[in-house]
């Protein structure tokens, strides 16, 4: 999320990445089983509140400005020429069903900005694009023009673009004391399955296929310029030039991709050596799958922990007693001065918001497009849709509703992280109750959609717009509610359950059971796994030997 101010070593750009960093899992019109353009984002810092923005469509005067402030330090950059309209905004997609993400992998350090008058930042720059396009490709073009003209404020960004036709990456990184930035873009084809994860991706093209590829016009000759790559167009690699893939790194950033990859392609398990360090031959920016992705299965992509892969998070010692997928900052540690690191998976506590979107051509862009909005760690948290055309934002993720150090009972990232936090102590145990809520409610909003989207096209049709807008402001508005307070529901429901470490007995409904005189019965004792003893054993010797009787 946050952008790298540097290049890192190895090591420390995967603690750094990790800390700050993003993912994005992408799906082609053709690739899922509903027809619409997917893509996701999960917003990963430790100081990042899950809110969900939200900019009204607007009409300018002639002569009004634009203020830029940066995203991650809130620092005003300047002011730039405001357009005579601007598009609703809705987290991150717009009422054309444009959207946009990102996530960073820094690049060489002199390419950072040295000017002093970069104006457009990251954040900025997603925002505005939204603000001003009706299509991807349009999107791309307004990104580019604003960093040509006012400078590029960020380090090296990989940014997924998509509309209801089209799915696109493209990858940017500033020139250093040269105004402007280097820039490539590569439609991702409608069969095919993507990602990007704090890694460069995009690198040996086809320059002349205009269609399908867009690059700024000097980005081999300004490597060529510095020194960095004497080849041939044809070989240009933009990932190998101007980023690192040091083992690490794609252990820590790449390995998210591919097992995204791997849970649809028989063949994507090969991709494994080159995440793990045992091969040097890069993992492709895209596959064909071997079956479509639907929107369930995305939501559950947002949720992986290297499941079944080498990877796994579960079952290695550092998950305990109750396999927690979960391993605290900081991500790298040494041990007899060897440096080691933590996996580091999708799913991960430190994220603050994340979403799936869809863009679908088959209806029209306010029923089309869909923001389906979770909080807090993806892996726990409930994922809400919000259509590009909603107005009010519900307060439930609405800005002002507490912070990073303000609890509110009526925050869904509060409520979310009142129950992720308790599931990271006991996991095996509380996973299964909270999988049964989540579930439930995620099943329930996914149902419903067909039908209520068919009465929206109906008013779509029917011209009345005030009332679809009404109609998917009050709908958003009860689906944040409800999920919030299912949440809050569930986190007492859970500390009640497990406290004192014990595990309260319950009927098959998951109410508490009461003896014939409605007092308690009395707990379980779930105690340890037989590992956890053995371990207790080979680390005290007969420390805590119970000495046989004479």
């Amino acid at each position: 999320m946050k952008h790298l101010p540097q290049l890192l070593t190895a090591a420390a750009l995967l603690t750094a990445a990790s800390a700050l960093a993003c993912t994005n899992l992408l799906a082609g019109k053709k690739a899922t089983t509903d027809g619409s353009v997917m893509v996701t984002y999960a917003a990963d810092s430790h100081n990042l509140f899950g809110e969900l923005g939200h900019t009204p469509a607007a009409d300018h005067p002639k002569g009004a400005m634009r203020k830029v402030i940066e995203w991650d330090t809130s620092k005003p950059l300047g002011e730039i020429p405001q357009v005579p309209h601007t598009y609703n905004v809705v987290g991150n997609i717009n009422e054309n069903q444009v959207v946009i993400a990102e996530s960073t992998w820094g690049g060489r350090p002199e390419l950072v900005d040295t000017t002093g008058q970069a104006v457009i930042d990251y954040g900025s720059l997603m925002q505005i694009a939204l603000e001003r396009s009706k299509t991807a490709r349009e999107a791309i073009q307004v990104m580019t023009s604003l960093v040509e003209k006012y400078g590029y404020a960020s380090s090296g960004e990989s940014f997924s673009i998509a509309d209801k036709d089209e799915l696109w990456v493209m990858e940017m990184i500033g020139k250093g004391a040269e105004k402007g930035a280097v820039w490539i873009a590569v439609r991702i084809p409608d069969e095919a399955i993507s990602g990007h994860a704090n890694e460069p991706r995009i690198r040996r093209v086809n320059f002349k296929d205009k269609k399908n590829v867009m690059a700024s016009k000097d980005v081999v000759s300004f490597a060529r310029k510095r020194g960095w790559y004497d080849g041939k167009d044809a070989d240009f690699s933009f990932a190998d030039v101007y980023g690192e893939h040091a083992v690490d790194t794609r252990r820590g950033c790449d390995a998210r991709v591919w097992s995204y990859f791997r849970r649809f392609s028989k063949d994507a398990d090969k991709y494994y050596d080159w995440c793990s360090g045992k091969s040097d031959e890069p993992m492709p920016l895209y596959i064909i799958p071997d079956r479509k992705v639907s929107l369930a299965e995305m939501q559950e992509r947002m949720r992986d922990h290297f499941e079944d892969t080498p990877f796994d998070m579960h079952n290695d010692i550092g998950a305990g007693p109750n396999h927690v997928p979960y391993r605290w900052r900081p991500m790298d540690y040494k041990v007899d001065g060897k440096d080691y690191v933590h996996e580091r998976a999708i799913a991960t506590q430190q994220t603050g918001w994340s979403f799936v979107t869809q863009s679908r051509a088959d209806l029209p862009d306010p029923v089309g497009g869909v923001i389906w909005f979770g909080t807090d760690d993806t892996n726990t948290s409930v994922y809400m849709p919000f259509y590009c055309s909603m107005t009010e934002v519900p307060h439930e993720v609405a800005h002002g509703n507490g912070d990073m150090n303000t609890f509110s009972n009526e925050s869904n990232f509060w409520m979310t992280n009142w129950v992720a936090n308790q599931a990271y102590n006991r996991y095996d145990l509380m996973i299964p109750d909270i999988r049964k809520v989540q579930s439930g409610l995620e099943t329930k909003f996914i149902g419903a959609r067909p039908d209520r989207e068919k009465y929206l096209v109906q008013l779509y049709e029917s011209g009345d717009m005030p009332k679809l807008v009404s109609e998917v402001n009050a709908e958003g508005a009860a689906i944040a509610k409800e999920a919030t307070d299912s949440y809050r529901d569930l986190a007492q429901y859970l500390l009640v359950k497990f406290m004192d470490g014990n595990m309260k007995k319950t009927n098959p409904d998951g109410s508490f059971i009461y003896d014939e005189n409605n007092h308690p019965v009395s707990p379980n004792f779930p105690g340890y796994n037989k590992e956890y003893y053995e371990n207790i054993v080979r680390s005290t010797g007969d420390h805590f030997l119970v000495p046989a009787h004479k």
